[in-house]
């Protein structure tokens, strides 16, 4: 019976060339063990250590030239941008390389080239190209809705990712590249403190149906002895709180119950309080929200 010998130390976790095993005296026979992952060409990886995004571009470092960093989406997904599912479920990498170097070529890859080395930042210890400058990338390649919610969660000040002021200097800089005038209406439409892609797309929704804007994820003051809550889309002048409501929030209890207080404690205090779920219709939210804002006196 063969009995299948350890890789040597330094091997038996993480990512390593064929060529650094095969001068450590492993054979090619060992390198096709069951053991050993190879996601790219001339690259092996001990079973198993392959299991994030993370993983893989750590994977990837191993046969990058010194200067290159991972953009487009890549970049994107490492900064917990969230895309649209297709993007999210593509399993190749984007890695930029400064010219004289040649972009990459290989299975898995999406190899691109600049004249000039950009800001790049580090992911555990990955190199990635900046935030913002990732951002502008994606808008070549999404929706106007899905920018704008990869641009509010730059926003995000618990992230550190950008500023507006940074996002807008930026945008400026990035006239006459492909996506230019879809990441300026991208721009103007981006809001702080958004904690989801769904909060954003309800947001759009009310702007689209010429509703005035809503105040994103405020704290709303309540009479002495109750806690303030916090909202997600906010109209402190009509005292109408619009909510999207995940499904966490009904397979938690706590959070479950939690929620039920606040939002008694709303309609208490004079709160109108109309919640979204993911089946909600376009056209129930709609008339909702318009039933709830005119009740206060707005007007169109």
């Amino acid at each position: 019976m063969h009995i299948q010998t350890s890789l040597p130390p330094g091997f038996e976790s993480g990512a390593f060339t064929c060529a650094e095993a095969l001068a450590a005296a492993i054979s090619a026979k060992r390198l096709r063990s069951r053991d050993v992952d190879h996601p790219f060409w001339g690259i092996c990886v001990a079973g198993g250590s392959v299991q994030n995004l993370q993983d893989r571009c750590r994977a990837f470092q191993q046969r990058m030239p010194a200067g290159a960093f991972f953009s487009h989406a890549t970049a994107a997904r490492l900064y917990g941008v969230p895309l649209p599912a297709g993007l999210e479920a593509d399993l190749r990498i984007h890695v930029t390389v400064v010219d004289p170097d040649r972009a990459p070529r290989a299975a898995g890859v999406i190899g691109h080239h600049v004249a000039n080395l950009p800001g790049v930042g580090t992911v555990g210890g990955i190199p990635v190209l900046a935030p913002i400058s990732a951002w502008c990338q994606l808008a070549s390649v999404l929706e106007l809705n899905d920018l704008v919610a990869a641009g509010d969660h730059l926003l995000r000040a618990e992230l550190g990712l950008a500023t507006a002021v940074e996002i807008a200097a930026r945008v400026a800089q990035y006239a006459g590249h492909r996506g230019a005038l879809r990441l300026r209406a991208a721009e103007a439409l981006i809001r702080p403190r958004v904690e989801s892609r769904r909060e954003t797309f309800l947001r759009l929704f009310l702007l689209m149906c010429e509703f005035p804007e809503p105040e994103t994820n405020m704290d709303i003051p309540l009479p002495l002895g109750k806690r303030r809550v916090r909202g997600d889309l906010v109209y402190f002048r009509y005292k109408v709180l619009v909510e999207y409501d995940g499904e966490q929030h009904r397979t938690d209890d706590v959070q479950y119950n939690r929620d039920a207080e606040r939002l008694h404690d709303l309609r208490e205090a004079g709160w109108l309080v109309i919640t979204v779920r993911k089946g909600s219709s376009k056209e129930w939210v709609r008339d909702a929200v318009d039933a709830a804002l005119r009740s206060r006196g707005w007007r169109p």
